[in-house]
Formats: structure tokens, C-alpha cells, sequence
């Protein structure tokens, strides 16, 4: 068995997520396409493991995905493959072949999503389907007195939008909020719970914008509240996942 990691960029905007939902097929989602080409490839069931699963709306520049295949394929030659093939709303931009024990999701380290809102009061309708509008914007310094009562490791599990009672506990390493022609949230921890990056992001605007004291998120860390602010996926994207050495 031939083990791959694949580095792929994709625009979320018509797909269910990564991995398909409860209900629907996963053929629609983004790793349903993938696996559906490398079927073809191969004349394998591929199994993939992602970095990190994103969900319904949410864009990838720099998604990283592992599977094993007994086939021969080059690297090179999977890499056509795919971009060949796969819708034009995915673009797979490496792959490598990898140690056997690599899997994408066990061995990253962390995780970075970024989320981008236009502040001006016309859109550009050039950046629309990337970019969040909110005019006025919120506040940042509001933002940034509510983004520090969220780094470091908490249970995590009020921001979230499954029904996990373990393993919630998770370790955010760091927010930065920046403003040059709009504002840009960067959000890096260890790993994200469902709809936990989306509801971070939901609940620091709410408070940008005067929804919310910056100290009630320390009520929904405490379990006494819960998130429910969601923010608008298009405007959402997973900017890389790291790991320990290269792969």
C-alpha cells in the first residue's frame, strides 16, 4: 500500500462540507467528489482523512487530505488526475507520497481558519463570495478583550453545535484580529469541534458589534450559556494545517 497526502484548495460555496452530512449523500460533498475520481483511478474504495473538516459554505485555501492506495500511480500522475477530473471548484495543488503511519487528521498539530468581513458600505462584488459585509464594522478592541478570555485550553463544548460530552476540551494557541482595507479574524488552536471555528467567529462579532459584554463568553465556557451566533460561511475559510515536521 502506497500512502499520499494531498494539499487542495477548494471553494465551499455549493457543497455540504468535507464529509457529507447526517442526512444527504455524500457523492455532493467535497471529499465524495475526491474519492469518486480516485475510484476511477484506481478502481479502489478510497478512504480520506482531512486536517480538518470543514462544513457547509466554508472555503479551503490550504486543506490537507491522506489516503492509501495499492495502485501504482505516481504522485505526479495522481495530481492530474484529480485537477483533471474534478469539478473546477476544486484544485488539488500537491501531493506527495508519505510515511504509512502518516494519517492527515491524527498527526496535524493545529489548525488555522481565517474569516473575512468587508467593512466598506458598497461590496465589492469582486471578493462577495469570500468575503463577510458588515457595515459599520464591529469593534475591534471589543473583539480583542473577548478573544482573551478564549486562548488557551478550555471545554469548548458551549461552542459547538453537536451533542459531544467527551473530548471537548480544546486549545486555542491564538487570535489576531487585523484591519487594513476590512477586517480579518485568524483563529489557530490544536482542533475544532463542529461549527466550533463559526460560532467563535458568530459570538466575537456579536460582541463587536455591542450584542454582548466581552466577559459573557467566560459564561459559555462556564457551561452556563451557549453559543448560538453562526457566522456567514462565505466569509469563513480553513487558511492551513500544521504539523510537526514536513510531509
Amino acid at each position: 500500500m502506497q500512502n499520499y497526502k494531498l494539499t487542495l484548495q477548494y471553494d465551499g460555496t455549493r457543497y455540504p462540507g468535507w464529509q457529507k452530512p447526517e442526512k444527504g449523500g455524500q457523492s455532493r460533498s467535497i471529499s465524495g467528489k475526491i474519492s469518486a475520481v480516485l475510484k476511477r483511478m484506481t478502481d479502489e474504495e478510497i478512504i480520506l482523512h482531512a486536517g480538518s473538516k470543514t462544513e457547509a459554505g466554508v472555503h479551503a485555501l490550504a486543506q490537507t487530505a491522506s489516503f492509501k492506495t495499492a495502485c501504482a500511480l505516481s504522485p505526479d500522475e495522481i495530481l492530474r488526475g484529480l485537477n483533471q477530473y474534478l469539478p473546477t471548484d476544486i484544485a488539488v495543488t500537491d501531493c506527495k507520497q508519505v510515511p504509512e503511519r502518516f494519517q492527515a487528521d491524527l498527526n496535524a498539530v493545529s489548525r488555522t481558519y481565517e474569516y473575512r468581513i468587508c467593512t466598506a458600505p458598497v461590496y465589492d462584488i469582486f471578493t462577495a463570495g469570500y468575503t463577510a459585509h458588515i457595515h459599520p464594522g464591529p469593534d475591534i478592541k471589543r473583539m480583542e478583550n473577548a478573544a482573551g478570555y478564549l486562548i488557551g485550553n478550555h471545554d469548548f463544548r458551549g461552542f459547538s453545535g453537536g451533542r459531544q460530552k467527551k473530548g471537548t476540551e480544546k486549545t486555542i494557541t491564538d487570535i489576531r484580529i487585523s484591519q487594513s482595507s476590512g477586517l480579518t479574524i485568524t483563529i489557530t488552536a490544536d482542533n475544532f469541534l463542529y461549527r466550533m471555528p463559526s460560532l467563535l467567529i458568530g459570538t466575537l462579532i456579536e460582541t463587536g458589534l455591542g450584542k454582548r459584554p466581552p466577559e459573557s463568553l467566560m459564561a459559555i465556557l462556564e457551561g452556563k450559556e451557549k453559543a448560538e451566533a453562526l457566522c456567514d460561511p462565505k466569509g469563513l475559510l480553513l487558511k492551513s494545517v500544521q504539523y510537526k515536521t514536513v510531509q
